[in-house]
């Protein structure tokens, strides 16, 4: 008996549930709390946010943590495209007296007194606070702000941390303009970007229970930018069964040689999907795409 791809996709591409996500905001609500009743870092300027699936509102049951930053802007990380800019910057630049090391100490500190040791647990990059009754599991990230100057007045602002191991020693990430591209996106596809999003980390994810080694290697991030750099028409039709095919195939398509996605940027279009210094390869999503379209059975 085939399987009804059509209902199932229907439900996939739902949108998380009220208590789902009023449990998500619960934790980041938490979280800003203990930074307001830590001396040290209550008068910083610092700003609390979701980021990752849920802020994206493409989390699906299997992505049962939450991702919280807490950007922190009283120092910052910048990055100059020649040295005419830098030396321009240098000479209004004032050297930083307050260090990453020390703001991520004095966080994991805030987190501590608001949800007791046993609670936390500092990772390389991120603190962990185990679920409750109330909130879902939280990663918790400090970040500086990261400023990619375009000139000496203009500036994309990011989020920049160094890891505790140095591997790699800073990770660079863009989630304002990955949130503000997402929302054009699903605009521009009559909301189904990021419903199609949900189906194939859906799919995946069985996949991935079935064995299936190349979904196994795909990142759920990585399934959201590769759906983001489908065309538009591809989510003209009205069924999902047709619209995931059309997907599938653009992006299969597009992945057999570095020709076609060189281009390719994450959601934030400030980060190549591609390069050397990424997770997974061209040639890796490219499996992952032919082995999906063989597994719905198209």
């Amino acid at each position: 008996m085939s399987r009804d791809w059509e209902s199932v996709f229907t439900t996939w591409s739902q949108g998380p549930r009220k208590t789902e996500q009023e449990r998500a905001e619960n934790a980041e609500r938490q979280i800003r709390k203990a930074i307001q009743a830590s001396e040290k870092l209550k008068n910083r300027n610092i700003k609390v946010f979701t980021q990752g699936s849920y802020r994206n509102r493409v989390n699906v049951r299997q992505d049962s943590d939450v991702d919280v930053g807490v950007l922190c802007f009283d120092t910052y990380f910048p990055e100059h495209p020649d040295d005419n800019v830098k030396m321009e910057l240098a000479k209004s630049f004032i050297p930083a007296t307050y260090e990453y090391t020390t703001f991520k100490n004095e966080l994991e500190e805030a987190l501590v007194a608001r949800f007791g040791r046993e609670a936390v647990t500092r990772g390389s990059k991120a603190f962990d606070i185990k679920v409750n009754t109330y909130r879902v599991e939280s990663d918790v990230a400090a970040f500086f702000e990261h400023r990619r100057y375009v000139t000496s007045t203009y500036h994309h602002s990011g989020v920049e941390m160094i890891p505790d191991d140095y591997k790699p020693p800073s990770v660079k990430n863009w989630p304002e303009q990955h949130y503000q591209n997402g929302v054009s996106k699903n605009g521009a596809t009559t909301r189904r970007y990021k419903r199609v999003v949900r189906i194939l980390k859906k799919l995946s994810n069985e996949m991935s229970e079935e064995g299936i080694k190349s979904a196994k290697d795909t990142p759920s991030f990585l399934i959201e930018c590769l759906v983001f750099n489908a065309s538009n028409k591809c989510f003209e039709y009205t069924a999902y069964k047709a619209i995931v095919r059309a997907v599938l195939a653009e992006l299969f398509n597009n992945t057999l040689s570095d020709e076609n996605c060189s281009e390719w940027g994450e959601v934030s279009e400030l980060k190549y999907l591609f390069t050397g210094s990424q997770q997974w390869t061209r040639q890796s999503a490219h499996q992952f795409l032919n082995d999906a379209w063989n597994y719905i059975g198209y």
